[in-house]
């Protein structure tokens, strides 16, 4: 039987969740079929646009088809920290599910697509696919990972590393989900944005970013990362995939 609109339309918006989950573990049609089923709509958004305010009551979660998203906190006097960045296969609240509220805020940094999963179908996947509900777990558990990481890198690491050790990071998620090859991947982000990430100034992100330019390491020009010297790259950055957990077990 040919496949429906509907199914066409859930295996296109979760492409990147599902390579995102297959890099880790196994899943059956069965299980794939059931998170496509349980997407009730598409929305978009423009960049700069709020799409989960700190403290309001969910009752959807949020995967990220499209786009750039960031997690973040900000201060009284406007001062922003991104804590995490998010590619397409993320979910950017799944932990809501659970906590009812966030305590942050979630912002499309690009125009985004996101994919609307009701609470109610993620309770029935915890329910009826054991499986299913781990490897979900397991996105949160991903996500904790390179939080830490980043509190590493805003604390402890100089401002050349904390630069190098993101742009090593992104490579390796965009790759996973098909996004990044060859050295290459798209960054259309500001260095006032990548400030906020790393906790820099953006004069400071501007003098790392030459830098590495004039190292032969790394050029980022319109709205795209090319790396030129990945080892070297990840020497500067004291990088390692460890915590994104790129290995495929059984969960």
């Amino acid at each position: 039987m040919p496949d429906s609109p509907r199914s066409r339309a859930g295996a296109e918006v979760l492409e990147a969740l599902l390579l995102k989950l297959r890099a880790r573990d196994l899943l059956g049609e069965e299980e794939e079929q059931v998170l496509r089923d349980s997407v009730v709509e598409i929305q978009e958004a423009a960049a700069g646009r709020m799409i989960v305010r700190a403290g309001v009551t969910l009752s959807d979660s949020i995967l990220l088809v499209e786009g750039i998203v960031a997690r973040y906190k900000d201060l009284a006097d406007g001062q922003r920290q991104i804590m995490e960045l998010h590619v397409p296969g993320d979910f950017l609240d799944l932990h809501g599910f659970l906590l009812k509220r966030l305590e942050h805020h979630v912002g499309a940094m690009t125009p985004v697509r996101l994919a609307i999963i009701p609470h109610e179908r993620l309770r029935q996947i915890t329910e009826d696919h054991p499986h299913l509900a781990r490897m979900l777990w397991f996105s949160t558990l991903i996500d904790a990972s390179i939080h830490r990481e980043h509190i590493l890198s805003v604390g402890r690491r100089t401002a050349l590393a904390r630069i190098a050790h993101l742009l090593c990071e992104l490579y390796l998620r965009l790759e996973v989900v098909g996004l990044a090859q060859g050295g290459r991947f798209p960054l259309p982000l500001t260095q006032a944005d990548l400030a906020d990430v790393t906790g820099l100034t953006s004069v400071h992100v501007n003098r790392m970013l030459k830098s590495l330019r004039d190292g032969d390491l790394v050029t980022f020009r319109g709205g795209e990362v090319v790396i030129q010297d990945w080892e070297q790259l990840q020497r500067i950055g004291e990088f390692s995939p460890d915590y994104l957990y790129l290995e495929r077990r059984p969960r």
